[in-house]
């Protein structure tokens, strides 16, 4: 799967009250730092609280930022805007955090477009009325990376704007386990795009391992919507809670219709019904 899009919600503006260089500060005292994209330059803006906790370092569009956060600071926010066709964010550190995406539209040619290096929980939050955009390149550098958007410890995505996120190189999203949860509409949505003839335009969700865990809530939407067919390796772990479960609307080019019977979602096709997992279910 190529292309990965989620649907997600918002807060917050971060206003700087003076600037200088590439790296400044101001006086708010809010735990949070703002980085803005421009062309092939970057600039960050990091809240007086927490200065003696963040090293930043901007080279041309790569922004490179290492949290050593202590005491009663146990958790920072960023806040990433603007648009770079050669640049990327990295985030190192040892404690949680939270990345809000405000239309940010980040490539870079030679490596992940995010990577976090947080062993912990990150709570990756598209804003509201937004479109953000991750893509890496097709290099192959010495190197090699596993995702557009890397995290090394646990991601968990919320808001009602919308991420796109294209992986070139290797995956879209790569992490140890990814939490979806809140939602009232579909948790993750796997769609074939009209007018698309890309060999990534299936609609096939195929996972080869890792955890995800998805919980959602309300009466129409599904926890995984499939277009294509749906492939979960032995090493993988899909964990769905949810009214509405797994739907998978189309499969082989068929169209499919769900059924919920004592609770359990359905498929039939062809005068046959299925399981989420595809087994047959015999009358």
């Amino acid at each position: 799967m190529k292309r990965l899009t989620l649907l997600f919600a918002i807060l917050g503006t971060f206003a700087p009250l003076y600037l200088s260089a590439q790296v400044t500060y101001t006086t708010d005292t809010t735990c949070y730092v703002k980085v803005t994209y421009s062309g092939n330059s970057a600039a960050i803006v990091v809240s007086s609280d927490i200065k003696d906790y963040i090293t930043a370092s901007v080279n041309g569009g790569d922004v490179s930022i290492t949290s050593t956060a202590s005491g009663t600071v146990n958790e920072i926010s960023y806040g990433l805007y603007g648009t770079t066709t050669d640049g990327s964010f990295t985030l190192i550190g040892t404690y949680k955090a939270t990345l809000e995406l405000f239309g940010v539209n980040i490539s870079n040619p030679t490596g992940p477009a995010i990577n976090l290096q947080n062993g912990k929980r990150i709570e990756i939050s598209a804003k509201s009325g937004t479109t953000s955009t991750l893509a890496d390149g097709t290099s192959t550098a010495t190197d090699a990376w596993k995702g557009a958007l890397y995290c090394k410890g646990h991601i968990q995505f919320k808001g009602k704007g919308t991420l796109n996120v294209y992986g070139n190189y290797a995956h879209a999203i790569k992490a140890g386990e990814f939490n979806l949860s809140g939602y009232g509409d579909d948790g993750l949505q796997v769609a074939l795009e009209a007018n698309d003839t890309s060999a990534g335009n299936t609609g096939n969700f195929t996972m080869t391992g890792g955890t995800i865990n998805i919980n959602t809530y309300g009466s129409t939407g599904e926890s995984v919507k499939i277009a294509g067919t749906k492939s979960v390796a032995a090493a993988a772990s899909l964990n769905v809670f949810a009214a509405q479960g797994m739907d998978q609307v189309l499969r082989n080019r068929v169209q499919c219709t769900k059924t919920l019977r004592d609770g359990v979602l359905l498929i039939e096709r062809n005068g046959k019904t299925y399981s989420i997992t595809g087994k047959e279910i015999q009358s």
